[in-house]
């Protein structure tokens, strides 16, 4: 303990060494120097509104594009399944009668199968950033890590099309988590004006081309992503605030907002000219979990314990999630087709062998109903869980007559369905988390409810029980409070969903950490966190500071800056530059750096006059995000020799403090600006990045137990 209190930790493990050099970081901070300075002396009042106006607009074409996505994605579900459904149902009906029902099970299955494949061969050979529902990805994003690839277009397309092939294909899957990670891709290309994918430049927007402006879209993106996927838009500025945002004010909230009412508008007007109910603005989301009569939704006291009590049993089921463990795409092709075809059969299988026959009434609201073997009349209320879309299950387990399920029914299908949620949640596919918690919880809390039937409707507590085990997966507490009240229109339940959610955050929290964090974990990715670990306290910046530090001279020789850029063992976004002797004046980024040296911007060829013009912030805009890397710009032997003033473009008001600073106070200096590296005071003693305290965290808490 002495030891670590006089200097930095002696030796940190191998494996947190290469978080830092395998994630770079974003620029969170505005970069204030002498041509950002003058550029807002010249910009006037009216320049200022038209700013203010333009960010309006951006969030409006994200919340309005978000909108058309998720009209797309909810179109081609319908109309694909209803299509497999159909054709399976009229198999099945067709061999119920004449014998050979294994047909039909292989039809069932090879359908699975091949759709699936094709969701599974466009992640895992176009694009592996797809795959699950993306709000890990976007979490990091947010947080000012440097997920490559997660929000180019590219991913949005396969995206899109693999998360329709992964619900029509019948895995135990939702659409609605990659709606999040959908929003954010639009959010980050509409706010650029341009598709670097594309190769086109709009010439528009070109302000926003920097970290700072795009991680606000990108938030509203979420937002609107939230939004369409539950038809909250409340919800969604809940969710960016809670989960991802690492930066917030109050007009910020408002152009959230705004983008949210856009994007759940958008998709209830599309969705309404769909269903041939132009103006019948009554499909706000994705999923639609219908609405519950007032006089089933009332609720006793003496209800609420119970509500509490199943708040501890969500997290419980959440343990068992799998993460991917097979990385070649041939061989995740297979395993994604391998579970379809797994699904199919067990579907088949819990449907044929189940003797729960409940009357077709004229108030039936099972869409393909099948009657294999129960009397005519009647249908197999297994079928009702397994054979239809996720979300229409839940619909059905939340409003179907009290007696529509046996508990047998919700017991083997709570466990069958859990199993195959975690078995596909490590495949190469795109696909969300969401829908199959909540199938889950509706189940088991059906099967709750049925065991107090005499004094309640099964309903509501089908209703608590997917809350439960939604956040006892994804530890979600305020914004899904906010969404399911929203996506249910009843505010009734707001107090038990809410007991519920922190019940099972409080109880899953002491004993593992969330889905999200566990997959960023696994991910390797340097996420800091709002709090600092209990056992950090007593660290200082000296502490988790790297040294010894790489500094650049106000005046550098441009062989000394290429020398630095081109070392593999210099992995610094950022460098402290400092006036002789070692007294910091500034900051310089990696990317300025490179643009510099792409333009040639050398003091003698400045004063030879062989310079076009004078180098503007639009020449960085224009190179952001992808700027060259370091060995393809060409610096010739004589040009090496030149020298490089980078007094006018190094921000000379970096974020410092004290080597002395508590490591706490520090992480707080980080979420305020997250920038890429923070000299720690006025002599460079040390610079950190973000993942310099996320890894001294992680082995301060892991060794904790260690130190006398």
């Amino acid at each position: 303990m002495q030891d670590s209190l006089r200097g930095r930790p002696k030796e940190i493990p191998h494996n947190e060494k290469l978080l830092s050099l395998k994630f770079e970081s974003l620029d969170y901070d505005n970069i204030e120097n002498q041509l950002f300075l003058e550029e807002e002396r010249r910009m006037s009042y009216m320049g200022f509104r038209c700013l203010e106006i333009s960010r309006w607009v951006v969030c409006g074409l994200i919340g309005f594009l978000t909108g058309l996505i998720a009209c797309f994605i909810d179109i081609a579900v319908e109309e694909l399944a209803g299509f497999k459904y159909q054709v399976v149902k009229e198999n099945i009906e067709k061999f119920t009668e004449v014998g050979g029902l294994s047909i039909s099970l292989i039809l069932w299955a090879v359908l699975n199968s091949a759709i699936v494949m094709i969701g599974a061969i466009i992640v895992a050979f176009f694009e592996p950033i797809a795959a699950g529902s993306g709000i890990p990805q976007i979490k990091c994003y947010l947080n000012g890590v440097k997920i490559p690839r997660v929000v180019r277009l590219k991913t949005l397309v396969v995206k899109v099309c693999g998360v329709i092939c992964s619900v029509v294909g019948g895995l135990a899957v939702g659409k609605e988590g990659p709606m999040i990670h959908s929003g954010a891709v639009v959010a980050a290309g509409v706010s650029q004006g341009r598709s670097t994918s594309l190769k086109r430049d709009f010439k528009i927007f070109e302000y926003f081309r920097r970290d700072t402006e795009k991680r606000d879209f990108v938030s509203a993106g979420a937002a609107a992503g939230v939004s369409a996927a539950f038809g909250a838009p409340v919800g969604g500025v809940l969710f960016s605030l809670e989960e991802g945002a690492s930066f917030w004010n109050q007009m910020l909230t408002w152009r959230i907002f705004f983008a949210s009412m856009i994007s759940t508008f958008t998709l209830n007007f599309f969705l309404s000219i769909y269903h041939n109910k132009t103006g019948d603005l009554s499909s706000p989301g994705l999923i639609n979990f219908g609405r519950f009569e007032s006089d089933s939704v009332a609720y006793n006291l003496y209800e609420i314990p119970l509500f509490i009590a199943m708040g501890a049993i969500g997290k419980s089921y959440f343990i068992l999630f799998f993460t991917r463990y097979v990385h070649r795409p041939c061989l995740q092709v297979m395993e994604a087709m391998l579970v379809a075809a797994v699904t199919a059969t067990v579907s088949f299988t819990m449907i044929y062998f189940s003797n729960d026959c409940q009357p077709l009434g004229p108030e039936h609201t099972e869409e393909y109903p099948l009657q294999l073997f129960c009397a005519d009349g009647e249908y197999n209320s297994m079928a009702t869980a397994f054979f239809n879309t996720p979300e229409r299950s839940v619909r059905s387990l939340f409003h179907n007559q009290p007696d529509t399920y046996n508990p047998l029914t919700l017991g083997l299908f709570t466990l069958t369905y859990f199993f195959l949620a975690c078995w596909t949640y490590g495949l190469a596919v795109s696909a969300g988390v969401f829908i199959p918690s909540l199938l889950i919880g509706a189940a088991w809390g059906r099967l709750f409810g049925r065991l107090l039937a005499i004094w309640a409707d099964p309903g509501k507590y089908a209703l608590i029980g997917a809350a439960a085990q939604l956040g006892g997966i994804v530890r979600m507490t305020l914004s899904l409070t906010v969404i399911m009240v929203e996506a249910t229109g009843n505010v009734t339940y707001g107090l038990p969903i809410m007991l519920v959610l922190m019940t099972a955050k409080i109880v899953g929290d002491y004993f593992v950490e969330g889905l999200y964090d566990i997959h960023i974990k696994l991910q390797s990715v340097p996420f800091l966190h709002w709090e600092a670990p209990a056992t950090s306290h007593w660290l200082t910046a000296r502490e988790v500071m790297s040294s010894p530090v790489t500094c650049l001279n106000r005046i550098e020789k441009v062989g000394t800056i290429v020398d630095t850029l081109s070392n593999t063992s210099t992995n610094h976004n950022g460098f402290p530059v400092v006036v002789q002797p070692a007294k910091l004046c500034g900051l310089i980024l990696r990317s300025q750096l490179i643009v510099l040296l792409k333009h040639k911007v050398f003091v003698e060829l400045a004063r030879s006059r062989l310079t076009q013009r004078k180098l503007q912030l639009k020449d960085f805009r224009d190179a952001y995000p992808r700027f060259p890397p370091i060995q393809s710009i060409h610096v010739s032997q004589d040009e090496r020799e030149c020298m490089m003033d980078l007094t006018e473009f190094m921000n000379a008001t970096p974020y410092t403090v004290p080597q002395v600073t508590q490591t706490q106070f520090a992480e707080d200096d980080f979420f305020g600006v997250l920038g890429q590296i923070s000299p720690w005071q006025t002599w460079t003693g040390g610079t950190s990045a973000g993942s310099d305290i996320v890894h001294t965290h992680t082995h301060t808490h892991t060794h904790a137990d260690t130190n006398p």
